[in-house]
């Protein structure tokens, strides 16, 4: 059987190796890599169509041999997968990643993650799990411990009062979502979604067979909800409202008035749920404040509460979230899981309770921070705010700042070509700058870029003026 690794774009097929990733040598600038302009097509062109596999695609031809004569295999996928398209904070992230390997000093803020470390607390308590031997499978729930943890901790900090069968523990916030949207939606069902938004909402919705409904919301409104543009789009087709907050991307805090508003307007349709994520609940800052949706009058028993370690504790790879919700729910989740990965990882969940035990909101460790992202983020909303053609909402929450760069849309770059969306000028920023961003595009907002301040006030410095040397090449095409 033989295999061979390639790549199409655009019909033309080019073999992958490494020195597709090395740096062109030559009359570049001193200071200023490049790479091949193939190579910077082909990743964008696969985050844009997945599901054509005639445009863009890498894979392994396998044709097996059966005497003389080979056999082509179906690569055929379900359409279920298809209409899916990857994460392109992954991708991009991926990408940055093997730019580095090759020597191209990338600055990466495109993923979501922390750059602290696990507060010391929490990594020796899964230290100690493994010395205990406490290596072994728990239930598929989660530990009877560290379910009356979370109990306990969304009593205290967010007045919400839950049984422990009421609780789901799994291996990240993420498949907490998944599995939500897979046991509440039925095919034809419309999951509302706010724009911007995180960019796995909406194919979790088709990985349902569910459709996804998109309401924009405005960078003047702070990237919030309009009740009536929601009360205007919901049918009897609708199912589930996915709500984030602190938001990824926009940083954008839903205060209470606004929360109490929607919750009117849930209460009048009786078949829809609210999916409430609140994995940066957390990473707030002052005077914004964190409101739980089931919180609301009537709303306990039709929302799912979403949160999770990743963020707020320095976890992202310790892959531990939990969903909580009414127990009819909440067994329909435990099902599909025992059937997907089973329960969480013993030595994370035994971190996760230490985490909790950190003290209120995660104490000192927490709030260190939360300082430091809040420094980083005012120090982004300045510099930014002072360059031409830039518009931001200051986020209120998360680590993330969203920006509108569309009066930069339609310049002539030589060497590179049109900018004319979110996507070519996060390529134009990666070839010029070395600066590892994700277009907007992704989260259903092409006129901004999403940049994560999860890295040290250093490395964002670094990145500024990158970014600022890049766009001194521009003339914002729009005038401002």
């Amino acid at each position: 059987m033989a295999a061979s690794l390639w790549s199409s774009t655009s019909g033309i097929d080019r073999p992958i190796t490494p020195q597709a990733l090395r740096p062109i040598s030559g009359s570049q600038s001193p200071g200023s890599l490049s790479f091949p302009a193939y190579y910077r097509h082909l990743s964008l062109k696969l985050l844009e169509t997945p599901g054509d596999v005639c445009q863009s695609r890498i894979g392994a031809v396998l044709k097996p041999t059966v005497g003389n004569e080979e056999m082509d295999v179906d690569f055929s996928l379900s359409p279920r997968v298809n209409s899916v398209k990857p994460s392109k904070t992954v991708a991009i992230t991926d990408q940055a990643a093997a730019l580095l390997q090759a020597g191209i000093p990338v600055i990466r803020l495109a993923a979501g993650e922390p750059d602290f470390d696990t507060p010391a607390a929490v990594a020796e308590a899964g230290i100690n799990a493994i010395r205990e031997g406490y290596t072994r499978y728990t239930p598929n729930a989660g530990t009877m411990e560290l379910r009356t943890a979370i109990c306990n901790k969304l009593k205290e900090e967010n007045g919400l009062t839950y049984a422990t069968d009421e609780i789901l523990v799994s291996n990240g916030a993420k498949q907490s979502i998944l599995q939500a949207v897979l046991a509440v939606c039925s095919p034809g069902d419309e999951v509302i979604i706010p724009a911007p938004y995180w960019v796995s909402y909406p194919e979790m919705a088709r990985l349902a067979d569910a459709t996804p409904v998109i309401l924009q919301t405005s960078i003047s409104d702070n990237f919030l909800l309009d009740p009536k543009l929601l009360e205007s789009k919901l049918t009897e087709k609708s199912r589930l409202l996915i709500l984030c907050s602190p938001s990824n991307p926009t940083g954008s805090v839903y205060p209470k008035s606004l929360l109490d508003e929607i919750a009117r307007i849930v209460a009048k349709h009786p078949r829809l749920l609210v999916l409430s994520d609140e994995i940066y609940e957390h990473i707030i800052y002052a005077p914004a404040t964190h409101t739980s949706f089931a919180s609301l009058p009537g709303m306990w028993k039709r929302t799912l509460t979403v949160n999770g370690f990743s963020k707020a504790f320095a976890m992202t790879g310790w892959r531990l979230g939990y969903i909580a919700g009414p127990k009819h729910f909440v067994s329909a989740f435990n099902k599909i899981q025992s059937q997907f990965t089973s329960g969480a990882s013993s030595i994370s969940q035994k971190a996760g309770v230490a985490a909790l035990g950190l003290g209120y909101a995660g104490g000192e460790a927490v709030s260190m921070m939360v300082k430091a992202f809040r420094e980083r983020r005012d120090y982004l909303i300045k510099s930014f705010g002072e360059m031409e053609g830039v518009r931001l909402s200051e986020p209120q929450g998360a680590f993330y700042l969203f920006i509108d760069f569309s009066s930069y849309y339609g310049a002539k770059v030589d060497g590179f070509g049109l900018i004319n969306d979110s996507d070519s000028l996060c390529r134009y920023l990666l070839d010029k700058a070395q600066v590892a961003l994700v277009p907007g595009g992704a989260f259903g907002d092409d006129s901004c870029i999403r940049i994560s301040y999860a890295a040290s006030l250093t490395t964002l410095q670094a990145a500024v003026e990158r970014i600022k040397k890049a766009l001194i090449q521009l003339s914002p095409a729009v005038p401002v």
